[in-house]
């Protein structure tokens, strides 16, 4: 069993930058492909990003695709969430996953519990 705990949210204003990490415990870390998930008020949960086992293959959602960074340290067993350029649009709650390599919510078994990430205009 694979406990997520992410970190790095907060208040920023459009332009800024924030680095979301995902901490994960267990030893088995490296055997999961990771993802990252954003759910805005009223919204369906969305897909942000995703990583394979290895780290050398990723794949984001157009609505992020070149201001934002996956990446993962599997001997520091952390994921990252690198967001530049961020927009008022971004606001959601984000919440990592570790699962198999997929955009599909169904497809992760655990979920960190969500870390708020607010942009102002």
């Amino acid at each position: 069993q694979v406990q997520l705990v992410e970190s790095g949210g907060g208040l920023v204003q459009a332009g800024d930058s924030l680095r979301l990490s995902c901490a994960a415990s267990g030893h088995t870390f490296s055997t999961y492909s990771m993802g990252w998930f954003r759910q805005a008020p009223g919204k369906e949960r969305e897909f942000v990003a995703r990583i394979n086992v290895y780290g050398d293959r990723t794949s984001y959602a157009d609505s992020v695709k070149g201001r934002f960074t996956i990446s993962r340290d599997n001997a520091k067993t952390t994921a990252y969430l690198q967001m530049n350029s961020l927009k008022p649009e971004d606001t959601a709650v984000y919440y990592c996953a570790a699962g198999r390599y997929g955009v599909s919510p169904a497809l992760y078994d655990y979920w960190g519990q969500g870390t708020q990430v607010t942009v102002s205009s």
